[in-house]
């Protein structure tokens, strides 16, 4: 937890960015994994985490800008709580610590907001994401699910807030990305054929748990890297074999850290490896160099497609003009996703606030395949966090529908194609700072290169 004062200011810079109404915030609740006191490991809803800092389930909480108010709503432990986990501070005394004076037991926001609706207050709520807030939204506003609008106010003040890091969050970011950079060194150190991948995630993600932390989002650790977010780890690794891991660390106070590695199961890269592997880690630091303040992170994007088409030329497996290519999207065989998303108390940012929003301030999205799942576009600013993450990816199911279209045949030399189809996919990621000059990586340096990755291995 930061000091009191963080919190404190953070809420007056929020009260002043929306002026009048109430402000709403659904905290998260327990859930059953299997039945109900098998539980899910928990976690607080994040902008409930950035304004009142308190990690406990059963809460919510109001700013009353109008009444110059701000209540936890919360109950107190039972002996029977008590009994099973132990002694904790009231409610009150957990509020004290992040500036809020007063409180009221859980069943009495109902009747506050009540009354404040009666007044002709406007009762601002973020986008609901889990079905505990859907269902306290229809019981405390009587708002039907389908009916239920958050307020692009408050979406638009949190994200203007939370979108650049203050150094305090960045110190706590930082923490995340070594313990994530960690995560990634003990994966390529100890991985060899024969072993099974969930043996590697056993591996790293203990690291994460030693570190006094757990995970940011579930591993990705795959022989198949050509599919995006495999979570499947049953596979047996083999000698060949390019090993895809997409991992990150989170704190205790919910910062987060996300890298990826990609890895050849041998000890040294094919020839056919290593020419796809420098492929991706040109269009990675072409991407890296670029970034700065004022620079569109779209245009970046473009970047790094326009370095992936180049080198894939150089193999013969695309043609014609690179720049033609990327614009008319025949590079998003190969790069169907985003190059990076912003990253906070999110490993992806308020993704739960919209991307539209947070990555885009509220222009519209591309609807081009792979274009559209670029996540941030928007000029860069100082303070922003993001990750950078191209890749290079041969998806058998994508080559036999486009060719049977023949799709792109102008920039796509699919005889030669077909020869990749059991290639796999590569992707390495690190996250950065974008400072007052340019980036600085967040975090220790995990091997990028292919000679960086031999050594180690």
């Amino acid at each position: 937890m930061f000091s009191k004062e963080t919190y404190i200011q953070r809420r007056a810079l929020l009260k002043k960015a929306l002026g009048s109404g109430v402000l709403l915030f659904l905290g998260n609740d327990e859930y059953g994994l299997n039945y109900a006191d098998n539980t899910f490991r928990y976690r607080q809803d994040s902008t409930f985490l950035y304004y009142f800092g308190l990690s406990f389930s059963g809460l919510s909480a109001i700013i009353d800008i109008d009444e110059d108010k701000e209540v936890v709503f919360g109950d107190e432990l039972t002996i029977d709580h008590i009994v099973w986990m132990g002694t904790q501070p009231t409610i009150k005394e957990k509020s004290e610590l992040i500036g809020v004076e007063k409180t009221m037991p859980s069943d009495s926001i109902k009747e506050y907001l009540l009354k404040a609706q009666r007044k002709g207050q406007t009762i601002h709520y973020l986008p609901p994401y889990r079905a505990e807030h859907k269902l306290k939204l229809l019981e405390w506003l009587n708002v039907p699910v389908a009916q239920q609008q958050a307020s692009v106010d408050f979406i638009r003040a949190v994200v203007n807030q939370r979108n650049y890091k203050s150094a305090e969050e960045i110190l706590e970011i930082e923490k995340a990305c070594n313990i994530t950079a960690d995560m990634h060194i003990t994966a390529t150190k100890i991985l060899r054929p024969g072993m099974k991948e969930y043996e590697v995630v056993a591996a790293l993600e203990a690291v994460a748990t030693a570190a006094g932390g757990d995970l940011s989002f579930a591993t990705i650790a795959t022989v198949n890297g050509q599919t995006l977010h495999n979570h499947y780890h049953g596979n047996t690794v083999k000698s060949g074999d390019l090993f895809l891991i997409d991992a990150g660390a989170e704190t205790s106070m919910g910062y987060a850290g996300d890298m990826s590695s990609t890895i050849p199961a041998d000890r040294k890269f094919t020839t056919r490896q290593k020419e796809v592997y420098d492929i991706q880690v040109a269009s990675h630091l072409a991407a890296v160099s670029a970034l700065r303040p004022g620079v569109s992170f779209k245009d970046v994007y473009e970047l790094s497609a326009r370095v992936i088409c180049d080198g894939l030329k150089d193999l013969g497996i695309m043609k014609g003009d690179s720049s033609e290519a990327v614009q008319a999207g025949a590079h998003a065989m190969f790069f169907p996703c985003g190059l990076g998303h912003m990253m906070g108390m999110d490993v992806h940012d308020m993704e739960n606030l919209g991307e539209v929003w947070v990555g885009y301030n509220g222009q519209p999205k591309s609807t081009q395949f792979g274009r559209k799942s670029l996540r941030l576009a928007r000029p860069l600013e100082q303070g922003f966090v993001l990750t950078i993450e191209p890749g290079v990816y041969f998806i058998p199911e994508l080559i036999d529908l486009w060719k049977a279209e023949n799709k792109f045949a102008e920039f796509i030399n699919y005889e030669k194609l077909e020869t990749y189809k059991d290639f796999g996919g590569i992707r390495n990621e690190e996250d950065y700072l974008i400072t007052e000059t340019g980036a600085r990586r967040l975090g220790k340096k995990i091997p990028l290169t292919t000679d960086e990755v031999e050594e180690l291995r």
